[in-house]
């Protein structure tokens, strides 16, 4: 099998190694988190001081332009500040839309619920979304974006991970959805950024758990077998 399989074996004492290698590079830091947050502060505080959707809407939209200006002038990347500007895009349509202000909460409700749903089909198909993000980190992820699935174990570890975000994204829904549901404007916008970065920081501290005290070794059997299909799956 595997060469790739191999290869880990050899540089990796054990797949969570393997993980935190490939998964270190991949988080966005605090910048990101703080340029999708300011926003939603300046929505917030702007219904808190007015009332209103349309000036609340447009707070948040003023915030989401200055630090795009900001990211312009001091030449930084544009990949933090353009979610957050797409996400306040969103949260405006639906709010002015609707004129309820409650209502620019609701597409970050659906999409926690759409990716609780996803990251749990994934590990029950055994397709793990950790998993994406570790090969990503594989210099032959391009020529073989499967290739990771080779080694059950990995997949085992990658499926342990995507149930701890599976369980903050659930989090988010039952916390969130109750809020919306009594329009409480104000506890939507602290439990959002609560929610956000803080309980982000919380689940990757319980997966850096899984990863420092688990020592599974890299496994030569593949999740599927070269030869076989769907019915060949290893229990």
């Amino acid at each position: 099998m595997t060469t790739r399989s191999a290869a880990a074996a050899e540089s990796y004492d054990s797949v969570e190694a393997l993980i935190r290698a490939r998964v270190s590079a991949a988080v966005g830091g605090v910048r990101g988190s703080v340029e999708s947050a300011l926003p939603t502060v300046a929505f917030v505080g702007a219904w808190v001081w007015r009332h209103d959707v349309r000036f609340s809407v447009l707070a948040s939209a003023a915030v989401a332009a200055l630090l795009l200006v900001v990211c312009l002038v001091t030449g930084q990347t544009l990949r933090y500040v353009a979610s957050a500007i797409l996400a306040t895009a969103v949260a405006a349509y639906f709010a002015l839309r609707s004129g309820r202000a409650e209502a620019a909460f609701l597409p970050g409700i659906l999409t926690s619920a759409g990716l609780a749903a996803v990251t749990v089909l994934s590990v029950l198909t055994r397709w793990p979304l950790v998993g994406f993000v570790v090969a990503a980190g594989d210099p032959q992820f391009a020529d073989n974006p499967a290739g990771w699935r080779r080694d059950a174990a990995l997949v085992r570890v990658c499926q342990r991970l995507t149930l701890v975000l599976a369980g903050l994204y659930a989090l988010r829904v039952v916390v969130m959805a109750p809020l919306y549901a009594a329009h409480q404007v104000t506890l939507l916008g602290v439990a959002k950024l609560v929610l956000g970065w803080p309980a982000y920081l919380a689940a990757l501290a319980v997966m850096a758990t899984i990863l420092v005290r688990g020592r599974t070794p890299p496994s030569t059997e593949p999740v599927l077998p070269e030869s076989s299909g769907a019915g060949g799956l290893h229990s």
